[in-house]
């Protein structure tokens, strides 16, 4: 591996201007492309399209619509229903479902308003309001009065000419016959008056009903027992109190997240149009529902990260300015930086051009990204200083021989956390999937851009001289400088700084000589924390995670104070045909006892409860006589208008709904709540049913992610993974286990820090048990290696643990402090999201640094001694007060001149 890494560097430095002009290229060119990469919030980022939920939301979607968006109508229900502003709302309906009367010439908003432009995109499938329920409600009683005048006239006609032919039997005259003729007429047509006008008193109805008569409109919405102005319980849909109404606009399946946003903004604009402004009680309409708010979160947080990136490299710039270590001008300090954007640039631009979408964890992997690739060209750099300075040779033969004698290592240290970062690929959450290819595949790059690129601009620095400087910007730059200088001084850290390198000399001091001892308290300690990581808790309640100022919020939790809910939740129904009797009162059945489990009593609305009662099939079945045979079914079925129909059955009455609305709450709870309605589900022979939507899809998967369980099996998966890779590599068990034991304790360190600090995990942070073991992978490898050569070179203990930590472990903590710069940033976001979660990382990354500078001389010293076999044992005994004999140390073997 040496003298291949030692060639490639070679080729790189001899054309060092096109090695970089290439690499800048690519990496500018991939930043562009990575400029139209759209954020992805789709369902299938959070659930694999495999999975059974998710392949019943779709078959629900298609048959029945996409996730609607809501429109929320504040206004006095008797001044929306009973006045010309349902009028207003009818024509708004109309607009959203793109439907435009062929004799309309003059549209809402104009050729280029957004009535037009929803009727062109065809994007909504259907939309249910008030406006179109009562306007239906009218049309399809107009209908059947005229259907019935249509048949009572056949009738008339019919017994007319029974009565004819019965008189001219009789032989009377022409004149007797036609006066008989009217009189059958008349006999039946009084019957048909008395039973017009029963059935006009059982309902209320004193005229043909028409959208503007107030008595009809009344009759049909409200309900007297319940109270003055209170809309019926089976319309809580629509009305779901006498302050407010819904619309719910259904999108069509398969749109793009363009499309989606691009319908949510013509929506936004329909609603705003003067022609359907409601003037009798001042109304306003509210534009919100599951689309919205995704979509509007997905903008703020993506535009956000964007923000606090470039503030991040800032910092980290700045950091690398000052603990980075370089005989070199200072501008060069900061090559390091510049090969990991590369590295990033490319990376993007390679998602770019295969059509890879953006998602919350990809945006994720910049940070981390541009960390490691920080350390891997830190590393680099630093071998390329040492032999410079150490052999004499120039920056171009410097860099071959540095490439030989560092590369191997960092390479090995790059394959262990690509190997940590695979165990990602096992979630089961496609989004947490995409995180760990990208990692893996950005790792190879950013060694690869480190090894050529990095190597490469050495080379060219050490042979251009940079422009000459003006005097006046050198001595501004020294000014600054000493400004800085002086205001350091002057702060009161010299103490601090003093008992802390007190504490650093006592705890090497410590490692090296009381090492078990060291050991064991690093173990339990991690113990401590793996056993506490399962009483972390992980907050997942959408309004805690995000700005509360949010207008997509403040909508969301305006829809859930006026209507008592601000989702659905579908249950899908199936078999060979749902007019079956049985089928139907199970269905009532279910939907009755688990409304009143969640506590919705019809008297008191959903003020209370967390599921609520939505358009379903069993809400067209109000009385049980009307499901007592197959034919009453199917005779009401056939009855009820397609419009109302198609929302809860399919044509060919195979699949059917029950719909629940169900408050804001957090996926803990709503995983709680969906587990007891599947517990309940109990269909009878020949029907399935499933729990279906967004909300089902969100609460399993945030329950996958956020299981402490999972986490522990997921990292314990990771220290396998890297265990595999060190043993492969170094082909010894002992030696591949030196680095291993501090990967393995950092995990629990962490864990209980985080744990004592209290701060909560959320989505975006549970994960970050696989990147503790990465970077600790990264340091440890890097240490223990550099340590290694030291001793083979014959220096002592001590000194060879002196001599690592000011080469490798200057440069490991260099680029550790960059990492842990850039991710602080996030600390000063308001996203409680990216605060917490660049909080976590920030003690994450610091515990697995510390640890491991301190942790590691133990274990090498433990390993020289020959006792990490017996460890286990050392521990026991030093548990109960016991010392054991500790044997001579023992320089390791060396196999001559190759291994100095």
């Amino acid at each position: 591996m040496s003298q291949r890494l030692e060639r490639i560097v070679r080729v790189a430095v001899r054309r060092p201007g096109l090695v970089v002009a290439i690499t800048a290229l690519l990496a500018l060119g991939g930043g562009a492309l990575a400029l139209g990469l759209k954020p992805d919030t789709a369902v299938d980022t959070l659930v694999s399209r495999g999975d059974s939920t998710f392949q019943a939301t779709e078959r629900y979607h298609e048959r029945f619509g996409d996730d609607a968006i809501v429109v929320l109508v504040r206004e006095n229900l008797p001044r929306l229903v009973l006045t010309s502003d349902l009028g207003r709302l009818l024509g708004l309906e109309g607009c959203l479902s793109g439907n435009i009367p062929r004799q309309v010439t003059k549209p809402p908003g104009g050729p280029s308003g957004p009535c037009v432009q929803l009727a062109r995109d065809k994007a909504v499938q259907v939309v249910y309001g008030p406006g179109t329920f009562v306007n239906e409600s009218v049309r399809q009683i107009q209908d059947q009065f005229a259907a019935q005048q249509t048949a009572e006239a056949a009738r008339e006609q019919r017994a007319m000419t029974a009565a004819r032919r019965l008189a001219a039997a009789q032989g009377r005259s022409r004149a007797d016959q036609e006066r008989l003729a009217g009189q059958a007429r008349q006999l039946v047509r009084a019957e048909y008056f008395r039973d017009t006008l029963r059935l006009a008193l059982n309902y209320g109805i004193r005229s043909l009903p028409r959208l503007n008569d107030p008595d009809f409109v009344s009759q049909l919405v409200f309900d007297p027992r319940r109270g003055v102005n209170v809309p019926k319980a089976r319309f809580a849909y629509l009305f779901p109190n006498s302050r407010s109404a819904l619309v719910q606009v259904r999108l069509r399946p398969g749109l793009t997240e363009a499309q989606r946003d691009r319908t949510i903004d013509l929506v936004r604009k329909a609603t705003a149009l003067p022609e359907f402004r409601l003037t009798n009680g001042g109304g306003t309409y509210i534009v919100t529902g599951a689309p919205v708010v995704l979509s509007a979160l997905t903008a703020e947080v993506s535009s956000a990260i964007t923000v606090l990136l470039v503030a991040a490299l800032i910092v980290m710039a700045l950091t690398l300015l000052f603990v980075f270590r370089s005989p070199r001008r200072r501008l060069v300090r900061l090559l390091p930086l510049a090969v990991a954007m590369g590295a990033v640039g490319i990376l993007f631009g390679a998602m770019a051009l295969v059509g890879a979408s953006l998602t919350m964890a990809s945006i994720a992997v910049l940070p981390v990204l541009v960390g490691l690739a920080v350390d891997y060209a830190i590393q680099f750099h630093s071998r390329h200083d040492e032999v410079m300075r150490d052999e004499g040779l120039p920056p171009e033969r410097a860099a071959p021989r540095a490439a030989a004698l560092g590369g191997p290592t960092i390479a090995t240290a790059c394959l262990a956390t690509a190997a940590g970062f695979l165990v990602l690929l096992l979630s089961p959450v496609p989004m947490v999937r995409g995180f760990g290819l990208l990692l893996v595949i950005g790792v190879g790059l950013a060694f690869a851009c480190a090894l050529t690129a990095g190597f490469a601009a050495l080379g060219l620095v050490g042979r251009v001289r940079g422009p000459r400087l003006p005097a006046w910007w050198t001595s501004a730059v020294r000014g600054a400088e000493d400004l800085v200088r002086d205001g350091l001084r002057a702060l009161p850290t010299q103490r601090p700084r003093r008992a802390a390198e007190r504490a650093w000399r006592g705890a090497m001091r410590e490692a090296i000589q009381r090492p078990a001892r060291v050991l064991g308290i690093a173990v339990a300690l991690a113990l401590a924390g793996f056993v506490l990581d399962t009483q972390t808790e992980v907050v997942s309640d959408v309004q805690k995670l995000v700005p509360q100022d949010q207008q997509a919020l403040r909508d969301l939790g305006a829809l859930q104070q006026d209507t008592g809910v601000s989702g659905q939740i579908d249950v899908t129904v199936q078999a060979d045909d749902l007019t079956d009797p049985k089928v139907i009162q199970w269905m009532t059945a279910y939907q009755g006892d688990l409304l009143r489990r969640f506590g919705y009593k019809e008297e008191r609305g959903c003020a209370r409860a967390e599921l609520c009662p939505a358009l379903s099939l069993p809400s067209l079945f109000r009385d049980p006589t009307q499901t007592q045979d197959r034919e009453r079914v199917r005779a009401l079925l056939d009855a009820v208008p397609p419009y109302f129909s198609q929302a809860v059955i399919t044509p060919d009455r195979r699949m059917a709904t029950m719909a629940f609305g169900i408050r804001l709450m957090p996926f803990d709870r709503q995983q709680k709540v969906i587990e007891e309605m599947r517990n309940r589900l109990n269909p009878p022979p020949g029907v399935t049913a499933q729990l279906v939507g967004l909300p089902v899809l969100a609460a399993e998967a945030n329950a996958k992610v956020s299981s402490p369980w999972r986490r522990l099996l997921t990292v314990l998966a990771g220290l396998l993974a890297v265990s595999l890779v060190l043993l492969a590599v170094y082909r010894r068990t002992e030696r591949a286990l030196v680095p291993l034991i501090p990967i393995a304790l950092a995990g629990g360190w962490s864990a209980l820090v985080l744990f004592l600090v209290r701060v909560p995990l959320n989505p975006m942070s549970v994960t970050l048990g696989v990147l503790v073991i990465a970077i600790t992978t990264e340091f440890s490898v890097l240490l223990a290696e550099r340590y290694r050569q030291e001793r083979a070179a014959g220096h002592e203990p001590g000194e060879a643990l002196d001599r690592t930590y000011r080469s490798t472990g200057a440069a490991v903590l260099a680029s550790g402090a960059t990492a842990i710069a850039g991710f602080a940033v996030l600390i000063v976001s308001d996203i409680k999201m990216l605060r917490d979660f660049g909080f976590v990382t920030v003690i994450d990354l610091a515990v697995s640094l510390l640890g491991v500078l301190i942790v590691l001389p133990a274990v090498l010293v433990l390993a020289e001694r020959g006792e990490l076999r017996s460890l286990p044992a050392q521990a026991w005994h030093w548990a109960r007060g016991l010392r054991l004999p500790r044997p001579p140390l023992r320089r390791p073997r060396v196999a001559g001149r190759r291994a100095a």
